[in-house]
């Protein structure tokens, strides 16, 4: 999720005695890291001036301003995730969730109809989102978002130009009053609120609902809920005709499918569809006239979905196919929609290092993977897909661990060293 912090810090060690503990050897640490952080704060006081902060009130907002350890701690050990696409899914999409949801749904009611009305985006889909972001409310984070972001700008020199941006589009928030610099309360990487917003993009979407001159996603569901409306339709949502699902449908796909047009790049209308022999798992039929792409995000062995134009206005929110089709899935079953019909396969994901491993593999053998570093686009999937129809397989473009032993087993010299 995070990329791993990389500490920059002008330490001075010295050898430790027998005497030295643990604790003071911390403790020394802290104030060199406390030392940096300060100094990165005066130094780039005059650019957050520039961008509209006042002097005063950063020299109010960061009186006594201390690095977060936890943040430094949390950003250095995040596991790649190792869970299945299915576990992930069922996790997210708890009973719990369900009946929350439910009860929002009819909490919520009024509220929920005018936004509706106005931004053109479903309750359900909304709804499904508050709950995947903060359990309705209940996760919505205790951590300093100013005192966060600091500590990510002056530590991860690797992003430090995207957290410093986070944290100027906070200060700029509160300095609005939006919200009190010690009341902005959100997660160790900086996200806010009811659903989550980081900085920049709540500067950019987010809406006042409730009137009363302050966009507040924290103490204000109208307001949170709204600006995730409102950014949904600026990322293109579009209605849909009466009856169809606004995100799509679980579909099966035939043995001998030909899956070249597998991608969100590739939309046809489902009579077309269903011409190639794509059909509801549960009978029902798919609406002829409504264009739609078919993703198989775990391979020609998984469950296979036609999606809406919708559906990539979700991934804006959360560029995983597996959030995004958790906040579908979710918002179908609190309006009484059944289980996924399909079983998901026990495929964990490869890493990030076996990924970019499987690129080397695939440009030796003269494939253009876009470049080698771990992120399977468009690019890969052609390469991949290329690949597995030599093989005789389903050229499905989904990377695996067989996959990956199979270009191991016929693999180049160096090619998959670790550095």
């Amino acid at each position: 999720m995070l990329v791993a912090l990389l500490l920059c810090l002008a330490t001075h060690s010295v050898p430790a005695t027998a005497a030295e503990t643990g604790a003071g050897q911390s403790q020394e640490i802290d104030t060199q890291r406390v030392q940096v952080l300060t100094t990165w704060l005066t130094d780039n006081t005059p650019e957050f001036i520039e961008h509209g902060v006042d002097k005063t009130f950063l020299s109010t907002t960061f009186k006594d301003l201390s690095p977060d350890l936890d943040v430094i701690r949390l950003s250095q050990n995040q596991p790649e995730h190792t869970r299945t696409m299915g576990d992930y899914i069922n996790a997210l999409v708890s009973d719990e969730r369900i009946a929350a949801g439910r009860v929002a749904l009819e909490t919520h009611t009024e509220l929920l109809q005018e936004l509706e009305k106005k931004y053109g985006v479903p309750r359900t889909i909304l709804v499904a989102i508050w709950g995947l972001e903060s359990r309705y409310g209940a996760g919505m984070g205790t951590r300093s978002v100013i005192r966060s972001l600091a500590t990510l700008a002056t530590f991860d020199k690797r992003r430090a130009h995207f957290w410093k941006r986070q944290l100027i589009a906070a200060l700029r928030m509160a300095q609005r009053g939006d919200i009190a610099p010690e009341n902005m309360m959100g997660s160790w990487a900086g996200a806010m609120g009811h659903t989550q917003f980081i900085p920049t993009t709540f500067e950019a979407f987010g809406e006042d609902f409730d009137g009363d001159g302050k966009r507040d996603i924290w103490s204000s569901l109208p307001d949170a809920l709204a600006s995730t409306a409102n950014y949904l339709r600026e990322s293109g949502w579009k209605a849909v005709p009466a009856g169809v699902s606004p995100w799509g449908y679980e579909v099966t796909v035939p043995k001998d499918f030909d899956y070249v047009a597998v991608g969100l790049s590739t939309r046809k209308p489902g009579a077309e569809w269903q011409a190639l022999g794509i059909r509801c798992p549960r009978g029902g039929t798919i609406p002829a006239g409504v264009a739609f792409s078919l993703i198989v995000p775990q391979g020609a062995d998984g469950p296979a979905f036609l999606v809406t134009e919708n559906f990539p206005a979700i991934l804006r929110y959360n560029n995983a196919r597996s959030y995004a089709l958790a906040v579908a899935h979710l918002a179908d079953r609190i309006t009484g929609g059944t289980a996924f019909a399909q079983a998901w396969p026990d495929v964990k994901p490869l890493t990030r290092s076996q990924r970019k491993i499987l690129q080397e593999f695939l440009v030796v053998r003269g494939y253009d993977t876009g470049g080698i570093d771990g992120i399977l686009g468009n690019k890969s999937a052609i390469a991949i897909r290329a690949e597995q129809r030599k093989r005789g397989g389903p050229a499905d473009g989904f990377a695996d661990q067989t996959l990956l032993k199979m270009l191991q087993h016929n693999g180049f010299p160096h090619v998959g060293e670790t550095e």
